[in-house]
């Protein structure tokens, strides 16, 4: 998979995120092995605790209708709107990588943190979860 492509989604996905306190958006592209990918954007909460990232909206809506083998997920952030607004690279939350630890390989999963198409790194979810904790260590 193009990884401009993920990029892509993940930034159409950020346009939908529902950030009525803090106005950070952010946008997750999750992309199975079957080749689909699965949007996600955070939704806050007055109440805050019950707010959900991008990155778990993604996988949940993908784990929803079946699919449970993913390759790589595309994530941008950022206070969308403002005209100061200068991107930076959004790094998934420590409760994100563990629900990526449930369903990914941490030594194949690709984690693409963006600004831009042309702008992004790339990291393992092993380099971003040294030792993590997953269905592994429970066989």
């Amino acid at each position: 998979m193009d990884e401009k492509k993920l990029i892509h989604e993940a930034l159409e996905a950020q346009k939908m995120a529902y950030t009525p306190y803090s106005n950070f958006k952010v946008g997750a592209a999750l992309l199975s092995k079957s080749g689909k990918i699965y949007r996600g954007c955070n939704i806050e909460s007055a109440s805050y605790t019950p707010t959900n990232c991008a990155e778990r909206t993604a996988f949940f809506k993908a784990v929803s209708e079946g699919d449970m083998e993913f390759e790589s997920i595309a994530i941008v952030g950022g206070f969308l709107g403002k005209s100061d607004y200068s991107p930076d690279y959004c790094s998934p939350c420590g409760v994100c990588r563990q629900v990526m630890m449930e369903f990914c390989n941490p030594r194949t999963f690709r984690v693409i943190m963006a600004k831009t198409e042309e702008d992004y790194l790339e990291y393992t979810l092993e380099e971003l979860l040294p030792l993590g904790f997953g269905p592994d260590n429970l066989r």
